[in-house]
């Protein structure tokens, strides 16, 4: 008897042994054909950027490259308080107005129509003055009388008889009363004249009451302040050091970022002073009005403007070593020295002027 499940199995052995084999040559022939393909791609030469890139040609010529953005430059003037007033009395006339200049002497205002004088000197007036009276603030007093032509000794402190005299002669020349004794409201003491002057007009004003003991005389500093109110944007193109001309009237003036200040709310401020610690208005100060903020309109040099060879930006070329270069228009390319760019256009050197180079075309 023929055992059954031997017979099955000299069928099936032939069929495992078919499949595997069959199976291998199915893979010999994918990885032949992957083989293939890698071959063609690597060894198939990439497409020149250059000559996939349509172009056109533009002529290096003679010009300028620069960049600047127009501002308005904020001007203001900040008053110090310098003295104080000891008249009691009102205020019946104003002799001088904001920003004028004041010497020793000079009449500031009148109170019950009395003068109230300024004289140079760092200890204010506190008391009356008269003869025998000894002090620094008699030194001053001599001081303003010698200035004036009214003493002609060395101030000593000392209200001796030869400074009797002289205030008799002073106060003869301001139509008072001759009496030899400065009060303590007569004087407004201020470190340092001729200087300009301001008075606080909330305060003193025609009709204005005064009681003894205010700060009115505001002294100006040598110079106004000078600052830019920017955006975050615009204070990154500003570094300190950046070149701005400030225009007033047919003047301009040279200034420089110095410094920003950025307050609580965000808003940032650009400082600016003179180039080589020079006032920035120099002699024309007397130009801004002293009270208010004065609007100038400005020009900030983000970019020194350069002459030279001029080409558009777009055909500067950079390779892996980092050579700038252009492409001629016989696809010749030439390294070249970037000067400066600004606003899409660059300064170069190395090509010489009328090269037509290639410039990627617009809309491509």
């Amino acid at each position: 008897m023929t055992d059954s499940s031997t017979e099955l199995s000299l069928y099936e052995k032939p069929r495992r042994r078919v499949v595997p084999a069959l199976a291998l040559g199915f893979v010999v022939l994918l990885v032949g054909a992957g083989v293939g393909w890698a071959a063609s791609t690597v060894l198939t030469p990439a497409k020149d950027v250059l000559d996939s890139t349509a172009f056109t040609f533009v002529e290096v010529v003679d010009g300028e490259v620069g960049s600047s953005i127009s501002l308005n430059t904020v001007a203001e003037w900040t008053p110090v308080p310098v003295g104080s007033n000891q008249a009691s009395g009102t205020v019946t006339s104003v002799a001088i107005a904001a920003g004028d200049e004041a010497k020793q002497g000079s009449i500031l205002y009148t109170v019950n129509l009395r003068p109230v004088v300024v004289a140079q000197g760092s200890i204010p007036a506190f008391r009356s003055l008269e003869l025998w009276t000894e002090g620094a603030d008699v030194k001053q007093l001599q001081a303003m009388l010698s200035d004036l032509g009214f003493y002609e000794w060395t101030p000593d402190g000392e209200f001796d008889y030869a400074t009797y005299w002289a205030v008799r002669a002073w106060q003869e020349s301001l139509g008072l009363e001759r009496d030899g004794v400065v009060q303590s409201g007569d004087l407004v003491f201020v470190p340092s004249l001729p200087s300009r002057l301001a008075l606080d007009t909330d305060v003193v004003k025609r009709g204005a009451s005064l009681g003894g003991g205010e700060a009115v005389v505001k002294g100006l500093l040598p110079a106004p302040t000078f600052e830019i109110p920017v955006t975050e944007s615009q204070s990154s193109l500003m570094p300190n050091g950046t070149r701005v001309e400030i225009t007033n009237g047919d003047a301009v003036w040279e200034a420089v970022v110095v410094d920003r200040e950025t307050s609580e709310s965000g808003e940032t401020t650009i400082i600016l002073a003179g180039a080589d610690d020079s006032v920035i208005c120099g002699e024309e100060c007397s130009t801004i009005p002293v009270t208010g903020q004065t609007l100038l309109s400005s020009r900030i040099v983000t970019v020194e403007t350069v002459s030279g060879l001029v080409v558009p930006s777009a055909a500067l070329l950079s390779g892996a070593d980092g050579i700038i270069s252009v492409i001629d228009s016989e696809a010749v390319a030439h390294d070249v020295t970037v000067v400066t760019s600004a606003r899409g256009m660059s300064v170069i050197e190395g090509v010489p002027a009328g090269t037509r180079v290639r410039v990627p075309a617009s809309g491509e």
